[in-house]
């Protein structure tokens, strides 16, 4: 649907405030009836279905009288609502083109009083280039019912989180400046998608930066998760910028090898394509960090160090669960065994997750261990049993290990009465239930009894009824 904000000029404040009913009516209404609508939105003077009509015909609002008489917002409402928040909160105040369009967002210029030029981002999940986002993404999580609009506001809020953490953290994105319902406001990034990008003098220099923002990411914690060559920005002096961030999970997610094998991939792919680029030589230092690679030059993820900064963490990202919070806290305490790192000396700050995994083998290892122990234990004590038994065969000379092994003896004779005592009751009581339950079911006549009235069943029953008198 085109943005046209020239019709904001002509809404009023009753108009802002029937859509705002509306919005309120979603939480928990597919459908908000035009009963609620008029209770929540209580217009001084009344007319409130004048202006659901003046709404309607801006296509603000969808009507719906399937089920009952009812409207819904659409995203051109949802646009108007967001818009006129940030221009109260005096973030920009005129809206330009139209620069970028994806398969779940639109990208507008705006401005600020000064002249500022910004990028709006309009988040537009539900278009039929993009609707599998429930197997996707993790905006859902627990819930099961869900409108494409709160989808919407859930990814601008995660996005607008992830940009501002990483640009705390000296990653190339764009600064954050505001977010509100589905629509994020960030800096205007000075460059061009990379895959516009025919010639490049030094195409080498390019792809080991862009490794190297992998590289970092996962360092932090993250994985990108669509790092390709549409949401890469690089500028006339080979500055490279990242963008789009809903979908970036953590390096503990149960798929992030998968992830992060498939950003790579993407990354060579393109330069191999377009640059004619031969990635057979190993690169072990990119960036500065030494990262083992395959026979084909490919990262390996399990070999990528973690930094001391858990940004997955911090921003609860999609893999990261209380298990692996309570982890990183106890180890950042010093509860956990520092033995487990010693074997790698490169991890010397300990807050690597494969660490932690260690620490956990280690531990379970240790648990076999001490079963090994036991077990060999119980073998010597009844290699001793034996040669007691032996000696008392022998002579008399051995008349007290003999009464200590019948002491044994006796004692096991006891434990094992015992035993055999509580099986009984066990068993005892058990049929007793299965008695009780069976007494108190009760014999259902089958529908079709009737039926059978003369036939070889009922004759069978009688003859048998009169032999057990007999």
């Amino acid at each position: 649907m085109k943005l046209d904000v020239n019709m904001l000029r002509y809404l009023s404040k009753d108009d802002f405030r029937v859509l705002t009913a509306v919005e309120m009516g979603m939480r928990n209404h597919e459908i908000v009836p035009c009963e609620l609508v008029d209770r929540i939105a209580s217009l001084k003077h009344g007319g409130t279905y004048k202006v659901l009509k003046n709404l309607l015909r801006h296509k603000l609002l969808h009507h719906d009288s399937s089920k009952y008489d009812g409207f819904r917002l659409t995203y051109l409402g949802y646009d108007f609502l967001a818009i006129k928040t940030l221009v109260n909160r005096g973030v920009f105040v005129s809206v330009g083109r139209q620069i970028g369009v994806g398969k779940e967002s639109d990208i507008f210029e705006v401005a600020t009083e000064d002249g500022t030029v910004m990028a709006m981002k309009l988040h537009r999940l539900g278009r039929v280039s993009f609707r599998a986002v429930k197997s996707k993404r993790d905006y859902l999580k627990h819930r099961s019912s869900y409108s494409w609009l709160y989808l919407s506001r859930l990814a601008a809020l995660k996005e607008f989180a992830f940009m501002k953490a990483l640009e705390e953290h000296g990653f190339p994105v764009p600064s954050a400046v505001d977010c509100n319902r589905h629509c994020v406001i960030m800096s205007l990034v000075q460059g061009y998608p990379l895959v516009q990008v025919k010639q490049l003098q030094n195409p080498e220099v390019v792809f080991e930066t862009i490794i190297g923002l992998v590289v970092r990411l996962a360092e932090h914690g993250l994985i990108h998760c669509d790092f390709n060559e549409f949401n890469i920005m690089i500028d006339d002096d080979k500055k490279v910028t990242m963008i789009d961030f809903p979908q970036m999970v953590s390096v503990s997610h149960h798929n992030a090898q998968m992830y992060f094998d498939r950003d790579v991939e993407c990354v060579f792919k393109f330069f191999r394509k377009r640059f004619n680029m031969n990635f057979r030589e190993c690169r072990d230092d990119i960036d500065g960090t030494e990262v083992d690679t395959d026979e084909s030059g490919r990262l390996c993820f399990s070999s990528i160090a973690k930094d001391a900064v858990f940004l997955d963490k911090e921003l609860a990202a999609s893999g990261f669960t209380r298990k692996d919070q309570e982890d990183i806290e106890k180890f950042i305490e010093g509860s956990l065994d520092k033995g487990a790192s010693s074997g790698d000396e490169g991890a010397e700050d300990g807050t690597d997750v494969s660490v932690l995994n260690e620490a956990n083998i280690e531990g379970v290892d240790s648990l076999h261990l001490v079963d090994q122990d036991q077990t060999s234990n119980l073998k010597q004590e009844e290699e001793g049993v034996e040669d007691n038994l032996r000696n008392c065969e022998a002579g008399p000379s051995s008349k007290p290990e003999c009464e200590d092994v019948s002491d044994k003896e006796g004692d096991n004779d006891t434990e094992k009465d015992n035993d055999a005592e509580l099986v009984k009751r066990l068993n005892k009581q058990r049929r007793r239930a299965m008695t009780a339950a069976r007494g108190r079911r009760k014999t259902l006549s089958s529908r079709n009894t009737y039926k059978d009235k003369g036939g070889r069943s009922s004759t069978s029953s009688k003859i048998q009824h009169q032999l057990s008198s007999w």
